[in-house]
């Protein structure tokens, strides 16, 4: 990169947020209300990068819902992700969810639920979850399981009567991005309820991104959020 360049490049806020923080000069980075997800996140992807027990960067959604929260993930990076970056996600987010004071019980979302379906999407979900078990068998996970059975007990009670999760999970893995991001966005707005994120997992630093239909009360979720990710 020429001088001219790196010059042009510490115009942009984000830009010279990211070194900020890589430099330790601030503890965590908000931004997206008024850029892309992309313009958000490069910087970190470039200069952050993922933390060194981790070989990816993945997201999760809190879930507000009026009687529970539930986490999400990934709604926001890894396309089409293998079973082996599956797993990692929820592994990810299963610590995420203990950080912020919530039980994992972790559901692997699926088009089919235990052996009643098969496909290349269902083998990869069902893989992940053995990859998951094998090792953290310490971590109540189950999957593949259809979002019904995996939301409400007496779907569970029919269609995977042994189940672990028995219709109460509180992390929910999707198998794609496309998946992830559709339901996140129809529970949202459907169920109008509040939702923060997409709050970054894996990353060495707190970076956290913004919707750009993000209210001030999403804004301020995601700071406190970020704030509590910087203290661990």
């Amino acid at each position: 990169m020429s001088e001219n360049i790196a010059k042009k490049q510490l115009k942009n806020n984000i830009v010279l947020a990211t070194l900020m923080l890589n430099e330790g000069i601030v503890d965590g980075l908000v931004a997206g209300a008024i850029s892309t997800t992309a313009e958000t996140l490069r910087p970190a992807f470039q200069f952050i990068k993922s933390s060194q027990k981790n070989s990816l960067i993945s997201s999760i959604f809190f879930m507000l819902l009026p009687k529970k929260t539930l986490i999400y993930g990934d709604c926001a990076i890894n396309i089409d992700p293998t079973e082996h970056q599956l797993a990692e996600i929820a592994i990810q987010s299963a610590h995420s969810a203990i950080q912020f004071g919530i039980e994992p019980r972790i559901a692997m979302i699926s088009y089919s639920t235990g052996y009643s379906g098969s496909g290349v999407s269902v083998e990869k979900v069902r893989n992940a979850t053995r990859i998951v078990k094998e090792k953290y068998p310490e971590f109540i996970i189950d999957g593949p399981l259809q979002y019904d059975a995996a939301m409400v007990q007496q779907v569970s009670k029919t269609k995977a009567p042994n189940s672990c999760i028995a219709g109460n999970s509180t992390v929910l893995i999707f198998p794609d991005l496309n998946t992830g991001n559709t339901t996140y966005k129809a529970v949202q707005r459907s169920a109008n309820i509040s939702c923060i994120g997409p709050i970054l997992q894996g990353i060495r630093k707190p970076v956290n991104d913004l919707s750009r239909g993000a209210s001030v009360e999403d804004i301020v979720y995601v700071i406190a959020l970020t704030a509590i990710q910087s203290m661990k």
